[in-house]
């Protein structure tokens, strides 16, 4: 069947879509599609049972066709199949159904048709979720209605179905939302840094790389690509690019761009004009990873039209995101942080820097085919135990062991992991909940486990 034209879905009306995973993103879709009018469908590897009723209630009501555990026959008869961001688009079926002519989309597509909004899009390896917030808030400090959505939790077809065009969407999106766009454009993207990260989806780092870029694709001369001066990769793929490319910088002077002067936040604009941010002895936000994100933050809302007084106290009040080296209490002279959010080595890195010595690191999980080898050279000097626990856990230790690591203990649940923490601690310690790992084999997602760290620290408190 034919494809639909750039922008406009009213003509959904009784089309055949095919909805693939129900997650958030993917009931979110399923739902917004019902409303367009679509003949809907649905897919997933669960059966029946192992979803919420609500949602089975919600599809019957709404005579949407689902296979559970099962695959459409004919996919050909689909106009469209919506993936979610879990669901490669190198599935042997999904392939099949695009030779035969099926669009392939993904929900961030589909949502950037149907709305109206202006798109604030941030990717990266690490530091969109705090990126993305603090650009909310400036942005809503300023008084802009916006919706901050995308990776951070929110589907972004929530708010795009609703949102006109003073509205704006500050939209966290991974490579996995990426990969399945067509015609999204954002008037302001921004690629923080560029690491190994998702490899056993992308398979190399240039494929990983491309899905990035595709960030700034369909973007023209009048928007911004916010891009890591410092970063050679993200500056690599920026040379593509047919937007205004505005760096940002913790190491050099910028003629254009964010960057650090002196131990001020300073940007200079276009025309070379000089603009003060703030002090980084303001900052509430501890590590160089979180300089980097600042500026990048900082960066995107100026250029979006934001006097820079505004950026500057809002960024001064800012105090981090949750689950991002987040302080999660001090018991018996030991602090505890919660980084559940450091779901691949370079995250885990900056943790690990960002808390410099004396450090009781909880690690593991599924690793993503990753190469551990740089993560764990990092723990000497720094940890003082290695705490591991997932399905990867033994992949890690040996890694750890090969580069002369040896103080690992092996915990089979989060539980053992804080109780044992606590017993190899000595006052001026920190417990670090840094992964280094996905969260799959063992939580729903990383805000799950996070959680879970702080409720048993929590409970050791209590004791």
């Amino acid at each position: 069947m034919s494809n639909f034209d750039n922008g406009n879905l009213a003509n959904l009306k009784d089309k055949k879509v095919l909805v693939v995973g129900l997650g958030r993103s993917g009931i979110a879709a399923a739902q917004a599609l019902v409303k367009l009018g679509a003949d809907v469908s649905v897919q997933d590897s669960k059966d029946e049972y192992e979803l919420e009723p609500n949602l089975i209630t919600f599809l019957r009501a709404n005579n949407v066709e689902c296979y559970f555990k099962r695959i459409p026959h004919d996919l050909a008869d689909f106009n469209m199949i919506v993936l979610s961001p879990g669901v490669s688009p190198e599935l042997y079926w999904v392939v099949e159904a695009k030779e035969q002519g099926v669009e392939i989309i993904g929900e961030l597509e589909i949502a950037y048709r149907i709305g109206k909004g202006n798109y604030v899009a941030i990717t990266g390896t690490n530091g969109k979720t705090t990126t993305t917030t603090l650009v909310g808030e400036i942005f809503k400090a300023y008084g802009r209605k916006t919706y901050v959505v995308g990776n951070i939790g929110t589907a972004v077809i929530s708010a795009s179905a609703k949102a006109d065009e003073s509205e704006w969407l500050v939209t966290e999106v991974s490579s996995f939302q990426l990969e399945t766009t067509r015609y999204f454009k954002p008037k302001l993207s921004a690629i923080l840094n560029l690491t190994p990260d998702h490899l056993n989806r992308h398979h190399t780092m240039e494929a990983y790389g491309s899905a990035k870029a595709m960030i700034f694709q369909n973007q023209i001369e009048s928007d911004y690509l916010i891009i890591n001066r410092d970063d050679k990769s993200c500056m690599d793929l920026a040379k593509n690019a047919k937007a205004r490319v505005i760096p940002f910088s913790r190491k050099e002077r910028l003629e254009t761009g964010a960057y650090v002067d002196e131990g001020e936040i300073v940007i200079s604009d276009e025309a070379g004009n000089l603009h003060n941010i703030c002090s980084v002895a303001d900052l509430k936000v501890m590590g160089d990873h979180n300089l980097e994100n600042v500026l990048a933050a900082a960066a995107i809302c100026f250029f979006s039209g934001i006097d820079s007084h505004t950026v500057g106290e809002t960024v001064k009040a800012f105090r981090g995101v949750e689950h991002r080296i987040e302080y999660a209490g001090t018991i018996d002279g030991v602090e505890y942080y919660n980084d559940s959010k450091g779901t691949n080595t370079d995250a885990a890195i900056t943790a690990i820097r960002a808390l410099e010595e004396n450090i009781v690191l909880i690690a593991g999980g599924d690793g993503k085919s990753q190469d551990f080898s740089f993560f764990v050279k990092e723990m000497n000097g720094r940890v003082k135990k290695l705490l591991l626990l997932g399905r990867d856990a033994k992949e890690i230790a040996k890694s750890a062991e090969d580069n002369g690591f040896k103080d690992i203990i092996f915990v089979k649940d989060m539980e053992e992991a804080v109780r044992v923490a606590a017993e190899v601690s000595e006052v001026g310690y920190r417990v670090l909940l840094s992964p280094a790992c996905a969260s799959w084999d063992m939580y729903d997602n990383f805000e799950q486990r996070g959680r879970h760290f702080k409720d048993c620290v929590n409970r050791l408190g209590e004791k």
